[in-house]
Protein backbone atom coordinates (compact mmCIF):
# COMPACT_ATOMS: atom_id res chain seq x y z
CA UNK A 1 0.00 0.00 0.00
CA UNK A 2 2.93 2.38 0.68
CA UNK A 3 3.74 2.28 -3.02
CA UNK A 4 0.17 3.18 -3.97
CA UNK A 5 0.10 5.72 -6.77
CA UNK A 6 -3.62 5.92 -7.39
CA UNK A 7 -4.92 9.23 -8.60
CA UNK A 8 -8.32 10.73 -7.97
CA UNK A 9 -10.35 10.72 -11.21
CA UNK A 10 -7.88 10.08 -13.96
CA UNK A 11 -4.18 9.52 -13.19
CA UNK A 12 -0.86 10.46 -11.72
CA UNK A 13 -0.12 14.11 -11.05
CA UNK A 14 3.13 15.99 -11.31
CA UNK A 15 3.88 19.01 -13.45
CA UNK A 16 0.76 20.94 -14.57
CA UNK A 17 0.18 23.31 -17.43
CA UNK A 18 -2.86 25.44 -18.16
CA UNK A 19 -5.18 23.56 -20.46
CA UNK A 20 -6.04 26.07 -23.12
CA UNK A 21 -2.57 27.53 -23.61
CA UNK A 22 -0.68 26.07 -26.58
CA UNK A 23 1.08 22.99 -25.21
CA UNK A 24 4.78 23.42 -24.73
CA UNK A 25 5.66 19.79 -25.21
CA UNK A 26 6.49 19.21 -28.88
CA UNK A 27 5.50 15.55 -28.58
CA UNK A 28 1.88 16.41 -27.74
CA UNK A 29 1.21 16.97 -31.41
CA UNK A 30 3.09 17.39 -34.63
CA UNK A 31 3.38 21.00 -35.77
CA UNK A 32 2.28 20.20 -39.28
CA UNK A 33 -0.83 20.91 -41.27
CA UNK A 34 -2.96 17.81 -41.68
CA UNK A 35 -4.39 17.15 -45.09
CA UNK A 36 -7.49 15.58 -43.60
CA UNK A 37 -9.16 12.86 -45.59
CA UNK A 38 -12.70 13.05 -44.27
CA UNK A 39 -15.03 15.77 -43.09
CA UNK A 40 -14.17 18.18 -40.30
CA UNK A 41 -16.62 19.74 -37.87
CA UNK A 42 -19.56 21.34 -39.69
CA UNK A 43 -18.73 19.85 -43.07
CA UNK A 44 -21.15 17.57 -44.92
CA UNK A 45 -23.58 17.59 -41.97
CA UNK A 46 -20.93 16.07 -39.68
CA UNK A 47 -20.63 17.56 -36.21
CA UNK A 48 -18.21 16.78 -33.40
CA UNK A 49 -19.75 15.83 -30.03
CA UNK A 50 -18.81 19.19 -28.52
CA UNK A 51 -19.02 20.21 -24.88
CA UNK A 52 -18.55 23.90 -24.09
CA UNK A 53 -17.49 24.66 -20.53
CA UNK A 54 -19.19 27.47 -18.61
CA UNK A 55 -17.51 30.53 -17.14
CA UNK A 56 -18.38 29.25 -13.64
CA UNK A 57 -17.12 25.70 -14.30
CA UNK A 58 -14.58 24.24 -11.88
CA UNK A 59 -12.72 21.25 -13.28
CA UNK A 60 -12.31 18.11 -11.18
CA UNK A 61 -9.06 18.39 -9.27
CA UNK A 62 -6.50 15.62 -9.60
CA UNK A 63 -5.03 14.80 -6.19
CA UNK A 64 -2.22 12.39 -5.40
CA UNK A 65 -2.66 9.78 -2.66
CA UNK A 66 0.19 9.71 -0.15
CA UNK A 67 -0.48 6.21 1.14
CA UNK A 68 -2.61 4.20 3.57
CA UNK A 69 -3.35 4.96 7.21
CA UNK A 70 -2.35 3.65 9.69
CA UNK A 71 1.24 3.05 8.70
CA UNK A 72 1.76 6.23 6.66
CA UNK A 73 5.14 7.86 7.30
CA UNK A 74 6.01 11.54 7.34
CA UNK A 75 8.30 11.04 4.34
CA UNK A 76 5.52 9.46 2.33
CA UNK A 77 3.10 12.21 3.36
CA UNK A 78 5.40 14.94 2.04
CA UNK A 79 6.63 12.97 -1.00
CA UNK A 80 3.56 13.67 -3.11
CA UNK A 81 3.01 16.91 -4.97
CA UNK A 82 0.00 19.18 -5.21
CA UNK A 83 -0.72 21.70 -7.92
CA UNK A 84 -3.02 24.74 -8.07
CA UNK A 85 -6.60 24.33 -9.19
CA UNK A 86 -7.40 25.05 -12.82
CA UNK A 87 -8.77 28.54 -13.57
CA UNK A 88 -12.53 28.83 -13.89
CA UNK A 89 -13.79 27.48 -17.21
CA UNK A 90 -10.54 25.65 -17.94
CA UNK A 91 -8.59 22.54 -16.95
CA UNK A 92 -5.02 21.46 -16.29
CA UNK A 93 -2.73 18.74 -17.66
CA UNK A 94 -0.55 16.58 -15.46
CA UNK A 95 2.69 14.88 -16.49
CA UNK A 96 4.25 12.19 -14.33
CA UNK A 97 7.67 12.71 -15.86
CA UNK A 98 8.11 16.08 -17.62
CA UNK A 99 11.55 15.02 -18.87
CA UNK A 100 10.37 11.69 -20.28
CA UNK A 101 7.72 10.59 -22.76
CA UNK A 102 4.75 12.90 -22.43
CA UNK A 103 2.19 10.45 -21.09
CA UNK A 104 0.15 12.97 -19.12
CA UNK A 105 -3.29 12.81 -17.56
CA UNK A 106 -6.28 15.14 -17.47
CA UNK A 107 -9.42 15.07 -15.32
CA UNK A 108 -12.75 14.71 -17.10
CA UNK A 109 -16.18 15.09 -15.56
CA UNK A 110 -18.00 11.88 -14.90
CA UNK A 111 -21.10 11.16 -16.97
CA UNK A 112 -22.70 8.62 -19.23
CA UNK A 113 -20.45 9.43 -22.21
CA UNK A 114 -17.19 9.15 -20.28
CA UNK A 115 -18.38 6.13 -18.30
CA UNK A 116 -19.45 4.27 -21.44
CA UNK A 117 -15.96 4.38 -22.97
CA UNK A 118 -14.35 0.95 -22.74
CA UNK A 119 -10.81 2.07 -23.58
CA UNK A 120 -10.64 5.89 -23.41
CA UNK A 121 -7.65 7.98 -24.44
CA UNK A 122 -7.38 11.78 -24.42
CA UNK A 123 -5.85 13.69 -27.33
CA UNK A 124 -5.01 17.39 -27.23
CA UNK A 125 -5.97 19.05 -30.52
CA UNK A 126 -5.89 22.68 -31.65
CA UNK A 127 -9.37 23.89 -32.53
CA UNK A 128 -8.26 24.91 -36.01
CA UNK A 129 -7.20 21.35 -36.85
CA UNK A 130 -10.79 20.17 -36.33
CA UNK A 131 -12.50 23.27 -37.79
CA UNK A 132 -14.26 23.97 -34.49
CA UNK A 133 -15.41 27.62 -34.61
CA UNK A 134 -14.50 29.99 -31.78
CA UNK A 135 -15.05 33.76 -31.41
CA UNK A 136 -13.14 36.04 -33.78
CA UNK A 137 -11.42 37.65 -30.79
CA UNK A 138 -9.44 34.42 -30.32
CA UNK A 139 -6.57 34.56 -32.77
CA UNK A 140 -4.25 31.92 -31.28
CA UNK A 141 -4.89 28.16 -31.44
CA UNK A 142 -6.88 26.85 -28.47
CA UNK A 143 -6.35 23.39 -27.04
CA UNK A 144 -9.38 21.09 -27.01
CA UNK A 145 -9.64 17.72 -25.27
CA UNK A 146 -10.69 14.99 -27.69
CA UNK A 147 -11.84 11.81 -25.96
CA UNK A 148 -11.36 8.73 -28.16
CA UNK A 149 -12.61 5.23 -27.34
CA UNK A 150 -10.07 2.77 -28.73
CA UNK A 151 -12.55 -0.09 -28.28
CA UNK A 152 -14.85 1.51 -30.87
CA UNK A 153 -12.44 0.80 -33.72
CA UNK A 154 -15.11 0.28 -36.36
CA UNK A 155 -16.88 2.44 -38.92
CA UNK A 156 -19.94 4.51 -38.03
CA UNK A 157 -21.71 6.85 -40.43
CA UNK A 158 -20.90 10.53 -39.82
CA UNK A 159 -19.09 9.69 -36.58
CA UNK A 160 -15.67 11.18 -36.14
CA UNK A 161 -13.01 8.50 -36.41
CA UNK A 162 -9.35 8.46 -35.52
CA UNK A 163 -7.67 6.77 -38.47
CA UNK A 164 -4.14 5.98 -39.53
CA UNK A 165 -3.50 7.01 -43.10
CA UNK A 166 -0.04 6.49 -44.57
CA UNK A 167 1.52 6.54 -41.10
CA UNK A 168 -0.31 9.71 -40.04
CA UNK A 169 -3.16 9.86 -37.51
CA UNK A 170 -6.11 11.88 -38.78
CA UNK A 171 -9.50 12.72 -37.25
CA UNK A 172 -12.38 12.94 -39.71
CA UNK A 173 -15.92 11.79 -40.44
CA UNK A 174 -17.17 9.87 -43.47
CA UNK A 175 -20.65 9.50 -44.91
CA UNK A 176 -20.11 5.91 -46.04
CA UNK A 177 -17.53 3.21 -45.44
CA UNK A 178 -16.67 3.37 -49.13
CA UNK A 179 -15.40 6.94 -48.57
CA UNK A 180 -12.59 5.73 -46.32
CA UNK A 181 -9.18 6.08 -47.97
CA UNK A 182 -7.72 2.83 -49.19
CA UNK A 183 -5.53 1.12 -46.63
CA UNK A 184 -6.54 3.33 -43.69
CA UNK A 185 -7.03 1.77 -40.25
CA UNK A 186 -9.73 2.85 -37.79
CA UNK A 187 -8.15 3.27 -34.36
CA UNK A 188 -11.18 4.55 -32.45
CA UNK A 189 -14.17 6.90 -32.40
CA UNK A 190 -14.38 10.40 -30.93
CA UNK A 191 -16.83 10.37 -28.02
CA UNK A 192 -16.37 13.92 -26.73
CA UNK A 193 -14.64 17.15 -27.69
CA UNK A 194 -14.32 19.53 -24.75
CA UNK A 195 -13.90 23.28 -25.27
CA UNK A 196 -12.63 25.58 -22.51
CA UNK A 197 -14.24 28.86 -21.56
CA UNK A 198 -11.80 31.74 -22.00
CA UNK A 199 -12.02 35.31 -20.71
CA UNK A 200 -12.32 36.62 -24.28
CA UNK A 201 -15.53 34.62 -24.75
CA UNK A 202 -18.99 35.84 -23.90
CA UNK A 203 -20.61 34.26 -20.88
CA UNK A 204 -22.11 30.90 -21.75
CA UNK A 205 -25.04 31.29 -19.36
CA UNK A 206 -26.90 34.58 -19.52
CA UNK A 207 -30.28 33.39 -18.28
CA UNK A 208 -31.74 33.85 -21.74
CA UNK A 209 -31.54 30.81 -24.02
CA UNK A 210 -31.91 32.87 -27.19
CA UNK A 211 -28.68 34.76 -26.51
CA UNK A 212 -26.57 31.85 -25.28
CA UNK A 213 -24.23 31.38 -28.23
CA UNK A 214 -22.00 28.45 -27.44
CA UNK A 215 -22.32 24.70 -27.75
Amino acid sequence: MNALRLIFLFGLMAESTVAWAPAKQQSLRQKTELSAAGSLHGQNSCFMPLKQLDQDYWAPRIVQIAGAYPGLTKEEFFAVKSEPSAPEGQWTYDFSDPDGPQLGTVALDGGSVVAACEDPVAIIAEHTSLAVPLPDAITEPVDLIVLVDRAANHFAERRFLLTEQNGELIIGAFETKADLPAGCEILGQVQLCQIPWLPSMKKTKTGFMEVDEYF
